[in-house]
């Protein structure tokens, strides 16, 4: 099994721009496989996993229902939404995402490399609320559920490798 590391936001990536741009919270976890991975085999093995597909099924509950073909069509660049996310951008080996209310964006980037693919995921928390001096402020639920983000997108990101083999 692939080691997932924490990992700085690279600043050029789309994840580390709109971070810088809007002054977000913004995490970022990696891990290589040792082969070629695209962009599109990334997302749509995210997003299949039986581990998403939990809260794909809790997110079809609110009227927003997703199905494989539809992630396969989201990965594959032929549809820009699936349930409750959106693609904002797609560069290249990146594609970052927003969830309807706009908070949060999700990161992908399939980075090729000598030996392998490095698979990048990461996510970005826009504040409601600012400081005097702009800096953003988050409130109790935020870092309550913090802990839980952060093992979340690990196991996310580990049973993405885990899926592709």
């Amino acid at each position: 099994m692939p080691i997932i590391t924490d990992a700085a936001v690279p600043p050029t990536s789309l994840l580390g721009r709109l971070a810088a741009e809007r002054n977000s919270f913004a995490d970022a976890y990696r891990l290589m496989l040792p082969r070629s991975v695209s962009l599109a085999e990334f997302v749509e093995a995210f997003y299949t996993t039986r581990l998403f597909k939990l809260e794909r099924w809790l997110i079809a509950r609110t009227g927003r229902p997703s199905t494989d073909a539809d992630i396969r069509a989201l990965a594959q660049g032929e549809d820009r939404r699936m349930a409750a996310w959106t693609v904002e951008a797609r560069e290249g080996d990146e594609m970052l995402m927003h969830e309807d209310s706009g908070v949060t964006r999700s990161w992908f980037k399939a980075e090729a490399g000598e030996g392998g693919t490095t698979l990048w995921f990461g996510s970005a928390f826009m504040p409601r609320r600012r400081e005097e001096g702009g800096q953003p402020r988050f409130g109790w639920l935020f870092h309550a559920l913090l802990g839980f983000h952060r093992a979340y997108s690990r196991a996310l990101l580990g049973a993405a490798a885990r899926r592709l083999g």
